[in-house]
């Protein structure tokens, strides 16, 4: 859960582009399907303008970003196997790497 008070929303958006491939079109790695597109859903204005712009910053670096920008609508809590992922596996990700993009 994203909270303001421990993290800038923009430096969070920062550090979503660098931790996944954002030029995959609905994929990430060997899994493939719209359910693993990249996507920021956003709650207010404010939260959809940074998103815009740092998806253009990154667009501006010649990269064909894929990642959509879509208002937030209901969600639904996943299945408990996907909570606490990295508590969970002990930090070696899957399909995860990050690339210094900022």
């Amino acid at each position: 859960m994203y909270n303001s008070t421990m993290v800038d929303y923009e430096d969070l958006l920062k550090m979503f582009f660098q931790i996944h491939d954002p030029t995959q079109l609905n994929r990430q790695g060997p899994d493939i399907g719209s359910q693993y597109r990249s996507a920021i859903f956003y709650f207010d204005d404010a939260q959809k303008k940074a998103a815009e712009n740092v998806k253009s910053i990154l667009e501006g670096k010649g990269l064909k970003v894929q990642t959509s920008i879509e208002k937030a609508g209901r969600f639904y809590p996943a299945e408990d196997y996907h909570q606490r992922y990295y508590e969970k596996t002990k930090k070696v990700p899957y399909c995860h790497s990050f690339t210094k993009r900022f």
